[in-house]
């Protein structure tokens, strides 16, 4: 793959990640200006469901996707010396990663605590 298709690649994906963000929150938003769950079990009920799992799995995706793309960018533009670069982007890996873990766990013991 050449680097002009590579950057148009994480160009579009930045993109679709922004509106599945976007989209994600709005839903959010606008359900809870209109049916927000009066308790804790209203809340629990909602937030694991399997739509709502779903959806807010691929909303976790689509933040460290864009998250990455974006630092990734910056970085490569921005710190010129490659060790540093390296260096650099291999925190933001382990970061995004260990940031992905804690959502998982998060969403995992939610649905089993429901």
């Amino acid at each position: 793959m050449s680097r002009q298709a590579s950057g148009l690649q994480a160009w579009a994906l930045q993109r679709l990640s922004a509106i599945y963000l976007a989209l994600y929150l709005g839903y959010f938003v606008l359900y809870l200006l209109i049916a927000m769950p009066a308790d804790h079990a209203g809340w629990q009920k909602w937030l694991t469901g399997e739509m709502m799992s779903v959806a807010s799995f691929l909303a976790i995706l689509s933040l460290l996707l864009h998250g990455w793309i974006g630092v990734r960018d910056v970085v490569i533009d921005y710190v010129k010396p490659p060790p540093i670069k390296i260096v650099v982007l291999s925190l933001v890996v382990l970061y995004l990663t260990a940031c992905g873990i804690w959502a998982g766990k998060l969403l995992l013991l939610a649905k089993l605590g429901s």
